[in-house]
């Protein structure tokens, strides 16, 4: 995976070729004047965005016309874009960056983070089990939340995640 997902265009908006921008990244920052964006074999400038209208513009989309012919459409970013222009704090990672780490308790690979759920709680690692615990009878797949509790660490270098506790919901699920 090369590209990430930021947001969705919405319905255009207004006659200047303006469209509602339903974001799907935690980084609002990124779309700024200048910003360059792929929409299937497209790049897009923005030429402004108005967050709290949650409108944008992109050069060159000019009409209501043009812009519907966007509607629906994800915009994507690069990996090395998303870092450059998103900043994380201390205990904050990206999602691509979590997703196919290992989950490791105690020594013992537990499976594999698949995917990450969002709840109003808290998020979710979405953890497909080990070959060998699934012939041991244990679920294919299980949720863990992504907090102190069940978190011990992470270690991006070696693709792995130490958990405390997530066995405990492996044998629950």
């Amino acid at each position: 995976m090369d590209r990430v997902d930021v947001a969705k265009l919405g319905r255009a908006v207004g006659l200047k070729g303006e469209m509602r921008l339903h974001l799907l990244s935690d980084f609002p920052e990124q779309f700024k004047k200048g910003a360059r964006f792929r929409v299937s074999d497209r790049e897009l400038e923005i030429e402004y965005y108005n967050h709290k209208r949650g409108v944008v513009k992109f050069l060159g989309i000019d009409t209501p016309e043009e812009a519907k012919k966007l509607t629906n459409k994800i915009l994507t970013s690069t990996l090395e874009e998303t870092r450059k222009s998103c900043s994380l704090e201390e205990g904050e990672y990206f999602w691509f960056d979590i997703i196919g780490c290992d989950l490791v308790e105690e020594g013992k690979k537990l499976g594999r983070v698949e995917d990450i759920r969002r709840y109003p709680s808290c998020d979710y690692l979405l953890v497909k089990s080990s070959e060998d615990l699934v012939k041991d009878g244990f679920a294919k797949t299980f949720l863990v939340p992504f907090m102190d509790r069940f978190i011990a660490g992470v270690d991006l270098k070696r693709s792995m995640i130490v958990a405390k506790g997530a066995m405990d919901i492996l044998r629950a699920s």
